[in-house]
């Protein structure tokens, strides 16, 4: 075994899943999809395949209780799950939560976190049908694990795009970034001057972008009712630019974005300014927006061409082409992903 020691920061979460993958072996012929998309595909005995998908949250590193409700938590713990089932176009069906907790909490704090979890399977119909909770040496440690289904012929990988799809994405992004600029703003006013009382009435769309954001089933659904199958998706949890290059990598394709197509809310563009943050640059490399990034076949397009909630933004070329961004002013520059790095906190 060589002495040498490579920090995982060197490789990042994307290098460090490539690792691990390369010496994962696939020995059941059910398994159709292992490691490498945002749910692993199981096949069933029936035209139904089953999604397996797992998430896991840590205090300090994803979340801070000082300005995080724990029903909020709670609630987005389940809702970035759902989303990955979301980006398989799959349904959810039932989760575990797996819960470590250090004597900080309370049975009353318990209460409140599960709060959040059942709201959201309220939301999103799906039974909360077990779990663990042990102790935690330190801080709140959350895992949810969620079980979804798709139809064979509907499921949508990250390698499905090929030239002349169009891109697509749901929602508005950046949001969640800059609600989170505006939590950590009045976590320093706090700690400056308990007294002070939150500032946040003028924000409240941002900073439940960043709270409480919501999985993108709506999207699944009303692309279901529409007969349209994406050829691939992928949601946008670590920010655009990124989930971009995965499509891009998986689906061995090239990508042109133009600026003036992105959506971002007038509120995320405005409260980006006030931080002196590009809004642009938000919009590409915010995450925890839980968008649904989506590439359709050119007939598509007219059934999706007056969907006030999914917007084009770009087309898939070929490999060679490799990514890029044309500004409003005509422009194409190489595209960069700045997103949430794992592993360098």
């Amino acid at each position: 075994m060589s002495d040498k020691r490579t920090e995982i920061a060197e490789l990042g979460e994307f290098g460090l899943i490539d690792k691990i993958q390369a010496n994962a072996r696939v020995r059941s012929a059910t398994t159709l999809k292992a490691i490498g998309d945002d749910a692993a595909v199981i096949k069933n005995d029936n035209s139904r395949l089953t999604l397996l998908s797992s998430d896991m949250l840590l205090e300090g590193v994803h979340f801070d209780l000082s300005y995080v409700p724990l029903h909020h938590l709670g609630y987005k713990s389940v809702a970035a799950n759902v989303s990955d089932i979301a980006a398989m176009n799959g349904v959810p069906k039932q989760i575990l939560v797996n819960v470590g907790l250090s004597n900080r909490f309370s049975v009353e704090a318990v209460e409140a976190l599960y709060q959040g979890i059942n709201a959201a399977c309220e939301s999103y119909n799906i039974d909360l049908v077990g779990g663990d909770t042990t102790s935690s040496a330190s801080g709140l440690v959350l895992s949810v694990t969620i079980y979804g289904e798709v139809d064979e012929e509907k499921v949508a990988y990250r390698s499905g795009a090929s030239k002349n799809q169009i891109l697509c994405v749901s929602g508005d992004l950046g949001g969640a970034l800059i609600g989170l600029q505006v939590l950590e703003r009045e976590k320093e006013v706090f700690l400056t001057n308990p007294e002070m009382e939150p500032q946040l009435d003028d924000y409240q769309y941002i900073v439940q972008r960043q709270l409480k954001p919501e999985a993108r089933m709506d999207i699944v659904h009303e692309l279901a009712e529409l007969q349209v199958v994406p050829t691939a998706m992928i949601d946008v949890s670590d920010g655009l630019a990124s989930e971009i290059f995965h499509l891009c990598k998986h689906s061995e394709a090239g990508v042109r974005i133009y600026e003036d197509k992105l959506p971002i809310d007038k509120q995320t563009y405005d409260t980006a300014v006030e931080f002196k943050l590009d809004p642009i640059t938000s919009v590409l490399n915010g995450g925890e927006d839980y968008e649904l990034l989506f590439t359709i076949s050119q007939d598509d397009f007219a059934k999706l061409e007056k969907h006030p909630d999914i917007h084009f933004i770009g087309e898939v070329l070929s490999k060679d082409d490799g990514a890029s961004i044309v500004t409003k002013g005509g422009n194409s520059v190489p595209l960069q992903a700045q997103g949430w790095k794992h592993f360098n906190v």
